[in-house]
């Protein structure tokens, strides 16, 4: 099978709750593991209290101001990896948390990853999940998702993103905790299993 070819950086230049959206349903894919992204949450920058960039750049989130479409990975917790794409004009920090997928490719090697994992639905639907499932951690941090030789990328197979996404406030912050900026794939049963409405 051919694997696709990874969206252009211009899908990534636009602020992130521009692009957040715009992502649900696209499929991330890391050396055959592949998922199709259903949740994911905005963080603004210098503009958010609760992104990671708020105060500016450090060693750590220096990726966030750099060119989008690169992958900013923090470890949450102590205990988990996170993974969010970098968004918006060169220099301007922004990033899209990517939450929750629904598994498509290289099932067992996601279930290797995943062993405390019940069932299919439950082996990405969290951001930590999601990350161990496709094999994320901080060697990708910076990795450009745009370049063709990329080990990891984000493609489009003819999959819309939802006309009318659910929205709701972000998880686990405890500033800006108001904003609707979380958007997710309506009835999907692999947002994450406390997120989805009642």
């Amino acid at each position: 099978m051919t694997r696709p070819r990874p969206l252009p950086r211009s899908f990534f230049a636009g602020n992130a709750l521009e692009v957040a959206p715009q992502l649900l349903n696209k499929v991330l894919e890391h050396r055959g593991r592949s998922i199709r992204i259903v949740e994911v949450e905005a963080y603004l920058g210098c503009d958010d209290p609760a992104s990671h960039a708020y105060r500016g750049p450090t060693p750590r989130t220096e990726v966030m101001f750099g060119p989008p479409g690169h992958l900013y990975v923090y470890l949450s917790y102590g205990i988990h990896w996170c993974m969010n794409i970098v968004c918006g004009p060169n220099r301007v920090a922004g990033a899209v948390l990517l939450r929750a997928g629904a598994p498509l490719t290289g099932i067992d090697e996601q279930w290797a990853a995943r062993p405390a994992a019940r069932r299919r639905i439950d082996l990405a639907n969290g951001p930590g999940k999601l990350a161990a499932a496709l094999g994320i951690d901080d060697r990708h941090r910076g990795l450009d998702l745009c370049a063709a030789q990329s080990p990891v990328i984000v493609a489009d197979d003819g999959v819309p993103p939802p006309a009318s996404p659910m929205t709701g406030p972000r998880i686990g912050i405890s500033t800006a905790i108001d904003h609707p900026w979380r958007f997710f794939v309506p009835a999907d049963p692999h947002v994450s299993p406390a997120r989805r409405p009642r």
